[in-house]
């Protein structure tokens, strides 16, 4: 689905959801008449943004496993996950408002999500920390558009009280991300030779 385009799901998701996004932007929440609890709910399937490149995704409910597989540029929110969250993700941006399952951030080696619970992280991979100071803005910004697009009642209530929903909230990224930043700057030995006597 290329850039400026966008579709809105009133109803549930197979799986494979946005398979190779490249753009626009995918919205999927409940049909207004639904009677079910949409945060508690599974409301689209596995696999979902395989392989997207680019776009935004905002899901009002729980989706299946895989969520964001091979993610290298899509940003996406959600309510709730299964396991395998951003498996083999490269790059872009995932948010879970609440539970994902076992085996989070298996293989990620770019990209960023947050996370508020989760069952089980693949600490090979991935490093759960506090929300640095200069990604707060764009996380706000994310569960502001998520609850705009969707209605989540979940969103709603982060943002009504963001300064404890922000202090639940951790940032995941790649082991390989972690020890890039906190490696010493290299230094540069600079000799002197003494002057040549004839």
């Amino acid at each position: 689905m290329p850039r400026g385009i966008s579709l809105r799901l009133e109803g549930d998701a197979n799986d494979y959801l946005g398979k190779g996004l490249s753009g626009g932007t995918l919205v999927v929440r409940p049909a207004r008449s639904a009677r079910f609890v949409a945060e508690e709910n599974i409301i689209a399937g596995n696999v979902i943004l395989y392989g997207a490149t680019a776009g935004d995704v905002f899901i009002r409910g729980l989706v299946g496993e895989r969520f964001c597989v091979r993610n290298s540029g899509a940003t996406a929110v959600v309510e709730g996950a299964g396991d395998h969250f951003c498996e083999y993700m490269t790059g872009g941006v995932a948010v879970a408002l609440g539970p994902v399952g076992w085996n989070a951030g298996a293989g990620m080696t770019g990209g960023v999500a947050y996370l508020t619970e989760w069952r089980q992280l693949n600490t090979d991979s991935v490093v759960a920390r506090e929300v640095p100071a200069e990604d707060e803005a764009e996380l706000h910004k994310l569960v502001e558009e998520h609850e705009s697009r969707t209605g989540s009642v979940r969103a709603a209530a982060m943002l009504a009280d963001w300064v404890s929903a922000l202090r639940k909230f951790r940032q995941l990224v790649p082991v390989a991300t972690v020890q890039a930043q906190t490696m010493p700057e290299p230094t540069t030995e600079i000799r002197e030779e003494a002057p040549k006597t004839a």
